[in-house]
C-alpha cells in the first residue's frame, strides 16, 4: 500500500510512504527505485507498532516513481495495490 501526504518543507513536495503488511517476508526489506538510484538499504522499511513496515520519501508533485521491494536473500516483491507496471516495475504517480 502507498500513502501520500504533503511534505514538510513547504514547497509542495509530496511525502510518499511505502507500506508492507504484517505478513510481509521476514528480515530486512528495502524499497528501491528510480528515486534512490535503485540502491538497497537507502530506504529500509521499519517496523511500526501496528505490525506493518514502512519507509517514506519526498518527491515533487506529479513525479512518476518506478520501484520494487527487495527482501532478504535477493527476493523481489511487487506492491499488490499498485496495478500499473512498466518493465516489470511498479509505477506510482505522486499526487
Amino acid at each position: 500500500m502507498i500513502k501520500t501526504s504533503l511534505g514538510r518543507d513547504g514547497t509542495g513536495a509530496r511525502k510518499v510512504t511505502f507500506v508492507l503488511p504484517q505478513d510481509a517476508p521476514p528480515g530486512p526489506v528495502s524499497v528501491v527505485g528510480d528515486f534512490n538510484g535503485w540502491s538497497p538499504g537507502r530506504h529500509l522499511l521499519r517496523k511500526r507498532s501496528n505490525g506493518t513496515r514502512s519507509a517514506a520519501v519526498e518527491v515533487r508533485p506529479g513525479a512518476t516513481l518506478h520501484f520494487r521491494y527487495l527482501a532478504a536473500g535477493g527476493h523481489w516483491l511487487d506492491d499488490p495495490d499498485v496495478p500499473d507496471r512498466s518493465g516489470g516495475n511498479c509505477v506510482f504517480v505522486a499526487r
